[in-house]
C-alpha cells in the first residue's frame, strides 16, 4: 500500500513538473552567431535590407550587409524576417506583483510614507510567470518600480532588469536607478463630493498639506545627514537618509549621481514636481505625465524628461477631449521634449500590451520612427542605459527579436527572442494553455 501510494505520489509530481516547468535559462553565449537574411531595424537608423548582424560574446560585433561569419560561428538564415532591438517597459511592477488578488504574491510597496530604503532589485521574483508572458510581445527589460500603497510618499529605489535569468542577480542592468516619489493629488475637485461639507474639505486640504510638509522635511532631514557623513564619517547611518544620498547634489551646483522619479499626472502636481526637484537641485523625472503637454515649453527648457505611462486611459477632466492622452506623445514630440512611452498603470499582466500603446500614439499623429523610438531607444536614453540598449549598434548587448512584420500590430507574430546572443524559449502558461485546448476533442 505505501509503495502504491509512493508511486502515485510520484507520478502526480512528474505530471505537475512537465506542466508547470519554467523556462531554463540558457548558458552564456560561447560561440559567434551570425543573423543573416533579415530586414534590420537599427531604430538609430534607417532599416537595412538583406542585412547581417554578428554576435559575439552576448554584444553585438558587427552589423551590415555583406559580413563573413568567423570561425566556429553558428549561421542562423532569418528568410527576410525583421529584427528588432527589444523594448523596454520604463515604469512597471513586473517582477513585484503577480496576482492583484492574491496578497501573498505582491511584494511591490511598503506600509508607511517614507521608505527611500526599500529596493525593488532585492524582491524582484525572477521565477514569475509573466516575465516569459512579456518576452513573447517583445519587451526584454522592465524598470521595476515600487508602489506607493495608499499613503506612499518616497516610495523606494527601482531597478532596470532584462527578463531572462536565474535570479535578480543575473538580470540586474541598472541595479539601482532612481528614487520614486509619488505627488499626492493636490486639485480637490468639489464635483466629485457634493455631498462633503466644507469643513471636511477643509480637512482634505490639510491632509493634503501636511503630506506636502513631510516630504519637503525628508529632503532636508537627508541633506542634513549626508553633510553629517560627509564631515564625520562615525555618524551612525541611518538607512532611510542613506539610500536617499545618491539623488542629492553632493555640493552646491555638483550633479546627483541618481534621478528621482516623481509621478504626476495633473498640471499642479507636474508644477509642483518642478518646483521641487529646483529647490532641492535634483535630477527630474516626470512619471505618467498627462498634462504634460500643458508645460512643455518649461520641461523642454529644463531638459525634464516624461514617461507617459499609459494612453490607454481616460482623460483627466471631463471637458478633455477624448483623444487628450492618445495625443500627449505627438504633442511632447512636436514640443520638443524628451518623453517615452509606459504601459499604464504598472500592471505586470499586461507589459507585453507595451507596442500596442506605442500604436495607439502613433494612430494619434506621431511618426512610425517616433513611435518605435518611443518603447525602444527613448526609454534607454531616459534611463541612462542607452550605451547597452534601445538600438541595434555595434557594442550594445544582443538583445533583440524576430518578427514576421510591424511589432506595433497586434497581427505581427514574434518568432524568435534573443537576450545577450543566447536564444530564449518563447513558450509560456498561456502558449501551453493554448496548445493544451487545441487538443480538446
Amino acid at each position: 500500500m505505501k509503495l502504491a501510494l509512493a508511486l502515485l505520489a510520484a507520478l502526480l509530481s512528474a505530471t505537475f513538473t512537465t506542466q508547470a516547468t519554467p523556462n531554463i535559462p540558457p548558458p552564456p553565449q560561447r560561440e559567434p552567431l551570425l543573423l543573416r537574411n533579415a530586414t534590420l531595424h537599427p531604430v538609430s537608423g534607417p532599416a537595412i535590407a538583406g542585412g547581417s548582424l554578428l554576435i559575439v560574446g552576448g554584444r553585438i560585433q558587427a552589423i551590415g550587409t555583406d559580413l563573413t561569419a568567423p570561425p566556429g560561428a553558428r549561421t542562423v538564415d532569418l528568410g527576410g524576417r525583421h529584427v528588432y532591438p527589444g523594448m523596454i517597459a520604463a515604469d512597471s511592477n513586473l517582477g513585484l506583483a503577480e496576482i492583484r488578488s492574491v496578497s501573498a504574491s505582491l511584494d511591490s510597496n511598503e506600509t508607511g510614507a517614507l521608505n527611500p530604503n526599500a529596493r525593488a532589485l532585492v524582491a524582484f521574483n525572477a521565477d514569475s510567470e509573466l516575465l516569459p508572458v512579456t518576452r513573447g510581445g517583445g519587451v526584454l527589460a522592465a524598470l521595476a518600480v515600487p508602489e506607493a500603497g495608499r499613503t506612499g510618499l518616497i516610495t523606494g529605489t527601482s531597478a532596470l532588469l532584462q527578463l531572462e535569468g536565474w535570479n535578480w542577480r543575473d538580470m540586474a542592468l541598472l541595479p539601482e536607478a532612481g528614487l520614486h516619489i509619488t505627488v499626492p493629488r493636490l486639485r480637490l475637485n468639489n464635483a466629485l463630493f457634493p455631498t462633503q461639507p466644507e469643513s471636511r474639505l477643509a480637512e482634505m486640504r490639510r491632509s493634503t498639506e501636511a503630506r506636502l510638509k513631510l516630504l519637503d522635511d525628508a529632503f532636508e532631514s537627508a541633506k542634513a545627514y549626508a553633510l553629517a557623513r560627509t564631515v564625520d564619517a562615525t555618524t551612525p547611518v541611518d538607512t532611510r537618509w542613506e539610500a536617499m544620498r545618491p539623488v542629492l547634489p553632493a555640493n552646491a551646483g555638483t550633479q546627483p549621481a541618481r534621478p528621482v522619479f516623481m509621478h504626476a499626472d495633473d498640471l499642479a502636481q507636474i508644477r509642483f514636481a518642478l518646483d521641487f526637484a529646483a529647490r532641492h537641485g535634483l535630477i527630474l523625472i516626470i512619471v505618467g505625465g498627462a498634462d504634460a503637454w500643458r508645460v512643455a515649453d518649461t520641461l523642454r527648457e529644463r531638459r525634464v524628461p516624461v514617461i507617459v505611462d499609459g494612453l490607454l486611459r481616460l482623460p483627466l477632466r471631463r471637458d478633455d477631449p477624448p483623444d487628450a492622452l492618445f495625443s500627449l506623445p505627438a504633442k511632447l514630440a512636436a514640443a520638443g521634449v524628451q518623453f517615452c512611452i509606459a504601459e499604464g498603470g504598472r500592471d505586470s499582466t499586461n507589459a507585453r500590451n507595451l507596442p500596442f500603446e506605442a500604436a495607439q500614439a502613433r494612430a494619434y499623429g506621431l511618426s512610425d520612427d517616433e513611435a518605435l523610438k518611443a518603447v525602444t531607444l527613448y526609454p534607454a536614453q531616459i534611463l541612462g542605459i542607452a550605451d547597452k540598449l534601445g538600438s541595434l549598434e555595434v557594442g550594445k548587448l544582443a538583445n533583440l527579436f524576430v518578427a514576421d512584420g510591424d511589432p506595433l500590430e497586434q497581427a505581427t507574430r514574434i518568432e524568435r527572442v534573443f537576450i545577450q546572443g543566447r536564444e530564449v524559449e518563447l513558450s509560456d502558461r498561456q502558449t501551453k494553455l493554448r496548445d493544451k485546448y487545441l487538443q480538446r476533442p
